[in-house]
Formats: structure tokens, C-alpha cells, sequence
């Protein structure tokens, strides 16, 4: 047994880092890895847009790698940025449609690529670790 096996930060990481490799093979196919596919998302699910400093905040980016990340995403057509109505120095990133209908077979591709990695728990398991690590991601509030 390797002496990492008890180290909590250790096997997170590690954990994450292959759900991100199988997540972002399945998004190969469409040309997406996870960061921007989760840019996509989130401006898909703000109906008006959301601000680059919203963006990294809910990603827990450094707001220069959103700015690379839109920049990608808008230069496939995928994202706009679109004045904010509240504050004229603030753009917000809005999906397009051509985002919207992509990030439906996103969905479906990163979903796939976190249940081969996931597969050997059971739906219930899959269930329960979700539920435990939204709550330590969550805000403290």
C-alpha cells in the first residue's frame, strides 16, 4: 500500500486529476477539454451572461485565465462578450446559440467520460461522493 493512501489533499488531487484525463478524452471529439467546457456551462446557464470576475470565482481561476479561456470560446463562435446593462466597464459572457446546442453534447461526452472513471462505484457511491465534495467545495457562508 503506497504511503500516500491515507493522505486525503493526495488522493483528491489524484482523483481529480483522472476524472479531468478521461473527462477531457471524451471531449476531444468536439474540441473541448474541462476548463472550457465548464466556461460554456456557466454561460450557458446565465441567460443574461456572467462577468469574467464571476466566472473565476465559481471556477477558482486566476481572472487572466478566464480572459484566455472566453478568448477561445468566443473565437469559436461559442461565447460573446456583451456590455453588462449595471456597469459599463464590465462585459459579461454570453452563450451563443451555436454554444448552446454544443454544450448539450458536451454534457453528454463529459458525463461519459466521468462515469468511466467513476465506474467502479456504484451510482449510490457516485451519489454520496458528489453530495460530500459539494459540500466541502462549498462557499463558507
Amino acid at each position: 500500500m503506497s504511503p500516500l493512501a491515507d493522505d486525503l489533499g493526495f488522493l483528491l488531487s489524484r482523483a481529480s486529476g483522472l476524472v479531468v484525463r478521461a473527462t477531457n478524452e471524451s471531449l476531444a471529439e468536439i474540441g473541448l477539454r474541462v476548463r472550457p467546457y465548464s466556461v460554456l456551462v456557466l454561460a450557458c446557464d446565465h441567460e443574461g451572461g456572467i462577468s469574467q470576475r464571476d466566472l473565476a470565482a465559481a471556477l477558482g481561476l486566476d481572472p487572466s485565465q478566464v480572459v484566455a479561456l472566453v478568448d477561445e470560446l468566443a473565437g469559436r463562435g461559442l461565447v460573446r462578450r456583451a456590455p453588462s446593462p449595471d456597469d459599463r466597464r464590465t462585459k459579461l459572457v454570453a452563450a451563443t446559440a451555436r454554444g448552446r446546442e454544443l454544450r448539450e453534447r458536451a454534457a453528454q461526452l463529459a458525463g461519459a467520460g466521468g462515469r468511466r472513471q467513476l465506474g467502479r462505484l456504484t451510482a449510490a457511491e457516485q451519489a454520496t461522493l458528489r453530495d460530500l465534495l459539494a459540500r466541502v467545495v462549498a462557499d463558507p457562508a
